[in-house]
């Protein structure tokens, strides 16, 4: 298949899982491809508007958009009057001329637009996390790979160099066998228990299509369009907010993988709004080299009691045999400093970030491979709402990866969900995917 010209630069990426560089490889297209690669935007309101803005600079071309709320969509669809435009993304999936799909709709759509896009031949870029459940995001991972197409997670800061540096300093062992990692936040996007009355949809919504393959659930403006991520219907509160980007740190650095025990506690469970304060602890066994981790995350206000850490709102605490490194988006910390004052660093070993939408976007031509595709993020995800199946349980449970089974089974029940008439054949077919 013919592959997309572009300079013959050769560039150095990391694995997702890595301990270091790694030459890129050239990679077969899925399809032949124009010069540039056409993509298909659902949702370009708020965080797809700011996602839509890196397109074209990244190399590819803004060849569709779906949108299911007309005041949301808009601004874009005035930056781009003349690019076709869907309601439905459906419609959009169904396109012919399109090479690649990129999804930032709320949570319980993610899964049925990078399903129903991958199954269409699309490769895929999807905002956090992957997904609304734990067997959405095992699904999607296993279907990347069956299709062999090139996906991204939107986790931008993964491409950051701070994150990068942070790894390096971290896998050289520079403060030792880390046994510990504790992650904080300040968000709550927790709610007061109660599911809101019902009001009249305003007037240039859909909101049957904003449901998408979810139960209906009456409209209130308490959902549409930023707080959503309170209920369990849509989104999973902080934890499945935030855990893709901060707990993405010490998930990259110490070559992480699925838990094989995890337990939460929290604000009192209901069955329609997440937990206003939230800590979540997850079990990994020693892998290679590395010994076994224990992953603390705490949110709402809550916050790690270790002595000597310094008074973020946010941040990653690595706990070593020789001291700690403390680390949030754009900065890192050696503590207790005085010990390391100093401290020879290691040579830098991953490469700076030619872009996150442009690592995709390259891929897709041909050139090298996104760190976080489907691959890695669909196991990160899956890490992190196995936190929300543990709240949402109410006790501790073992976790059978292979087997993709929970020991507990109000646990097991969680792990999934019930999609509504005229989706569900659909996505359930998407279930042969489950055990790869």
């Amino acid at each position: 298949m013919r592959q997309i010209p572009l300079n013959r630069r050769s560039f150095v990426i990391s694995s997702a899982a890595a301990t270091g560089g790694l030459m890129a490889a050239r990679l077969p297209a899925k399809a032949a491809l124009a010069d540039k690669v056409r993509v298909g935007i659902i949702g370009i309101g708020g965080r797809g508007l700011n996602n839509l803005v890196e397109i074209e600079p990244s190399g590819g071309i803004v060849a569709a958009l779906c949108d299911v709320d007309d005041k949301r969509a808009a601004e874009a669809r005035k930056k781009w009057p003349d690019v076709p435009f869907e309601r439905d993304f459906r419609k959009l999936l169904d396109r012919k001329d399109l090479d690649a799909i990129l999804v930032a709709t709320p949570d319980h759509t993610h899964f049925p637009a990078a399903a129903m896009g991958m199954d269409a031949g699309k490769h895929m870029y999807c905002e956090k996390p992957l997904t609304h459940t734990v067997e959405e995001a095992r699904i999607l991972r296993n279907m990347a790979a069956a299709k062999k197409l090139q996906t991204q997670m939107g986790t931008q800061i993964h491409s950051g160099d701070n994150y990068r540096r942070v790894v390096e300093i971290i896998q050289a062992g520079v403060i030792g066998p880390v046994k510990e990692v504790h992650v904080w936040c300040a968000k709550s996007w927790g709610g007061n228990g109660q599911q809101p009355v019902g009001e009249k949809v305003p007037e240039g919504l859909d909101y049957d299509l904003w449901l998408g393959p979810i139960q209906p659930v009456p409209y209130s403006k308490e959902y549409v369009p930023f707080n959503w991520r309170k209920y369990w219907a849509f989104g999973g509160g902080t934890l499945a907010d935030m855990g893709c980007h901060f707990i993405d740190l010490a998930f990259w650095a110490l070559n992480l993988d699925l838990p094989t025990r995890v337990s939460a506690e929290g604000t009192p469970v209901s069955p329609y709004t997440a937990a206003t304060e939230l800590t979540a602890h997850w079990d990994f066994a020693a892998r290679g080299d590395r010994p076994a981790v224990k992953v603390h995350w705490y949110d709402g206000g809550r916050k790690p009691a270790v002595e000597g850490m310094l008074k973020w709102d946010n941040g990653v605490l690595f706990v070593g045999e020789k001291g700690m490194l403390q680390a949030d988006y754009g900065r890192y910390s050696f503590l207790p400093k005085e010990k390391f004052e100093g401290v020879k660093l290691p040579e830098p070993t991953i490469a700076k970030s030619i872009g996150h939408w442009k690592e995709w976007l390259m891929a897709i031509r041909g050139e090298g491979k996104p760190l976080c595709s489907f691959d890695y993020s669909a196991r990160l995800t899956e890490m992190v709402l196995l936190g929300t199946v543990a709240y949402r349980a109410g006790k501790a449970f073992d976790w059978d990866a292979k087997n993709f089974q929970a020991s507990d089974p109000a646990a097991q029940a969680y792990l999934t969900k019930t999609y509504r008439e005229g989706w569900s054949e659909k996505l359930s077919g998407y279930k042969q995917y489950l055990k790869g």
